[in-house]
């Protein structure tokens, strides 16, 4: 004896059931993203939270290079470049979220929003050998043309790894040294 059994499949509810799973097809990144920042302890959104309002430079990170566009008290503007740049003038030596002292040999860069430091970075000379670069001491080192009208010196050697204005030849008139990291820029005024 074959039973016949009836099959109804209500079309509402199986319209309930294919939005069901559009939900959770769409749904799925956004849960899946989340379990990720929850496992890597949210640095990523944490990072992201605290670089609104950061200019490119302010985002820079130890190691990262800077070229000063125009130097200011007030407002320079400045842009990340790629270290081996002769345009690459520092080199950030530390990154803090709030203003501090930096070392003697380096220069500061703070970014301010509402009053309040959003970036503060100590920045250390990274001059190429062979280039040429404008002091101003107001507003720190600039990349320069290399006449006298333009810059005020031009980098003859660079020594890295050490700091010591000993180590300069005879075709400098002077040094610049930074202790940390290690490097002596042997320079000619122009």
């Amino acid at each position: 004896m074959v039973c016949e059994v009836e099959r109804y499949v209500n079309p509402k509810r199986m319209t309930s059931m294919r939005k069901g799973a559009t939900r959770l097809r769409r749904a799925l990144p956004m849960v899946l993203v989340a379990l990720s920042m929850a496992l890597t302890g949210c640095s990523a959104a944490q990072e992201a939270v605290n670089n609104i309002g950061k200019s490119d430079t302010g985002r820079s990170k130890v190691g990262d290079c800077i070229n000063v566009i125009e130097g200011s008290i007030v407002d320079s503007k400045t842009e990340p470049v790629d270290c081996a740049s002769p345009k690459a003038v520092y080199k950030v030596a530390k990154v803090y979220g709030a203003k501090t002292e930096c070392a003697a040999d380096y220069t500061s860069y703070e970014e301010t929003m509402k009053g309040m430091t959003r970036a503060f970075l100590c920045l250390a000379p990274n001059f190429q050998q062979g280039s040429c670069y404008k002091d101003n001491m107001l507003t720190g080192y600039t990349f320069a043309e290399c006449t006298p009208s333009k810059a005020s010196f031009r980098v003859v050697s660079r020594i890295d790894g050490q700091s010591d204005e000993n180590l300069c030849g005879s075709d400098a008139d002077s040094a610049i040294t930074v202790p940390d990291p290690k490097v002596t820029f042997c320079t000619q005024k122009l």
